[in-house]
């Protein structure tokens, strides 16, 4: 039976968590919190993080990494993408040598702007294939078993291969690709464009704008997609047009939540101070907006939701300067 090791309690790592002892795997589920960890394994439940869904009773839960990583296949690191080198870092030495890392973290990181699968190889020194696992899903909804299609992507087709065994269940289908690129800049752009979504919903723009938006999202994530070295096919996938079209009109999606609030006109700092989960598109704004600029990108939609973030430009001004750019070909 395979062992797997989650390095992440929140509400992905525990969805997943409860999604693969569902299908039959032996689940270490790892938190830094101690006292998160007692908590979760004394009552069986991760209310801070996924309420109403309880964990099954083989799921392990603790704070010890070396506990966590004994004999684990497989690693999925499903930790906000800014603590995602410390927590991959420190898991390092106590990796076996035939496992395989999964990255169920969605963003760039702020400093270097590398993706999260680049990451993970520099902390590793690439003697381990990494495995990206993204698309559309939502935690709650995999932890009650409704039904998902997601993608395994890596440059090793025999890693993908044995995600996609280990991975699936009734209620989860996986699809393979080696576009890394592709899926991750797919998966951490969509979180802008979500913010930008619900910033059109809670300024009532009306469902024309909705449309247009997501679709000349869709074109801004696979023009950089594509610069990073991806398809462009990929994009029309789950992990560009699936995960885009679900974060941006999704109830669930913490991002278009963000801006939503935003469009009714509450401060940035006011509605994070509320929130107990990373909102992965406030802190990828910035650092996709400097990856588009190191390749010469315009990225509209992207340097306009910066400028709402940092407060230069209200959500309204921002609507009015894409609507004010100079028109030009769909395909260029």
């Amino acid at each position: 039976m395979s062992r797997i090791a989650i390095l992440g309690a929140g509400s992905w790592g525990t969805a997943l968590a409860i999604h693969l002892a569902r299908a039959g795997r032996t689940v270490r589920l790892w938190a830094r919190d101690r006292e998160l960890a007692a908590e979760v394994a004394t009552t069986r439940t991760n209310p801070r993080y996924l309420c109403g869904v309880s964990l099954p009773q083989d799921v392990e839960v603790t704070s010890s990494m070396t506990g966590a990583l004994d004999s684990a296949q497989f690693v999925v690191v499903a930790v906000p993408s800014h603590g995602l080198r410390a927590v991959v870092r420190l898991a390092a030495p106590a990796l076996a040598a035939n496992a395989i890392v999964v990255s169920a973290t969605k963003g760039l990181e702020e400093e270097s702007l590398r993706r999260m699968s680049q990451v993970i190889e520099e902390e590793t020194d690439a003697s381990l294939p990494v495995v990206v696992l993204s698309g559309p899903s939502f935690a709650a909804e995999v932890a009650s078993g409704l039904p998902a299609a997601v993608l395994a992507a890596s440059t090793n087709p025999a890693a993908v291969t044995r995600v996609q065994e280990q991975f699936r269940s009734r209620g989860m289908r996986l699809y393979g690709s080696d576009d890394v690129a592709g899926v991750e800049i797919g998966g951490a752009l969509k979180n802008v464009i979500a913010i930008a979504a619900g910033v059109v919903e809670g300024l009532g723009l009306g469902h024309n704008a909705m449309a247009a938006l997501i679709t000349r999202g869709l074109a801004e994530i696979s023009r950089l997609a594509c610069a990073e070295g991806g398809r462009r096919d990929t994009l029309a996938g789950l992990s560009g047009l699936g995960d885009l079209v679900v974060t941006c009109t999704g109830d669930l999606s913490r991002n278009r939540y963000v801006g939503h609030e935003l469009g009714r006109g509450r401060p940035l700092s006011d509605i994070l101070s509320q929130m107990h989960m990373v909102a992965e598109g406030v802190r990828t704004t910035g650092a996709a907006l400097a990856l588009g600029a190191r390749h010469e990108l315009e990225l509209p939609i992207t340097a306009q939701m910066s400028a709402v973030l940092e407060g230069h430009s209200s959500p309204l001004e921002a609507v009015e300067t894409l609507m004010g750019r100079r028109q030009k070909a769909e395909i260029e």
